[in-house]
């Protein structure tokens, strides 16, 4: 099976790269941002060259509150890009999976969300993805739009200059006060493990739609923190406050947990957060 990995330096990218290179059931094309623009129509053309099987697109423009003050460039990746690459694949015959987000809820279930849940996103990002998997559902009969969450690995997002568990690490080393939100409860999820998921679950050839693909549990974003320092066996000193005391631009949902509801029906499980983030802070030698 031929795959097209768009934004194969990116975070998600690479280890996407990674764990799909090292089965010889797959033959893995990378392109990064370099060999195809997905905001222009015509870089696209190469994957009519290429021949993928299928493509996935983790392109994304990630910066949520600067989403609210430019909003063209969230929609030109997000959304636009997110049609460019439908209309190729259903030009190509290829299956299209779209990398989408637990930001196109609105956060106010109280309980992790299923993929029956209607999106209500409630900033310009998340709609800006949901109008993506609009794009994605519309163009490409043949998709997959996989919903991630709150994502870090090794090789950090380009886009944000690191991850959140980096950006914590680094304040604790440098002794800065550390402050972190405890109201927002998401499921922080190890790049490495949706890889390993997803090459499985495209193994399986399962029924097109929405997937979620995250990391077992959920937590605060304080719970988070605890949890990266107890690993490390750390003795940080960590401020509990509030997401109304960071004054951001964009307005972030309370609770955006999700359940892996329909990937558990086809028989796949993702391991506990917990127990991911272990592995990772391995994986960066930190343990």
């Amino acid at each position: 099976m031929r795959i097209a990995i768009i934004g194969a330096n990116g975070q998600l990218g690479t280890d996407l790269v990674e764990v799909f290179g090292n089965d010889p059931e797959f033959e893995v094309v990378p392109l990064t941002h370099k060999d195809l623009d997905v905001t222009i129509p015509e870089s696209l053309k190469v994957l009519k060259e290429i021949k993928p099987d299928v493509l996935i697109n983790t392109a994304a423009y990630v910066r949520v509150d600067d989403a609210e003050l430019y909003p063209e460039k969230a929609f030109a990746v997000n959304a636009i890009g997110a049609l460019n690459v439908a209309r190729i694949a259903n030009e190509i015959d290829a299956v299209n999976v779209y990398i989408s987000t637990d930001y196109v809820f609105d956060g106010e279930k109280g309980e992790p969300y299923t993929e029956e849940d209607v999106p209500n996103p409630i900033n310009v990002y998340g709609v800006s993805k949901y109008t993506g998997e609009i794009f994605t559902r519309n163009y490409s009969p043949k998709h997959y739009i996989i919903r991630v969450a709150s994502l870090y690995g090794k090789a950090g997002a380009s886009g944000k200059g690191g991850n959140f568990v980096e950006w914590v690490i680094e304040k604790a080393k440098h002794g800065e006060e550390l402050k972190i939100v405890d109201d927002q409860f998401m499921s922080p999820t190890y790049t490495k493990d949706v890889a390993r998921t997803l090459k499985e679950f495209l193994k399986l050839r399962s029924e097109f739609g929405v997937y979620h693909m995250v990391n077992e549990g959920f937590c605060s974003w304080y719970e988070f923190t605890e949890a990266i320092f107890d690993v490390l066996g750390w003795n940080v000193e960590i401020k509990p406050i509030k997401s109304n005391e960071l004054n951001r631009l964009a307005k972030r949902p309370r609770f955006s947990a999700l359940k892996n509801e329909k990937l558990e029906k086809i028989g796949l499980r993702m391991r506990h957060w917990r127990e991911a983030l272990e592995e990772y802070l391995k994986e960066k030698g930190y343990v």
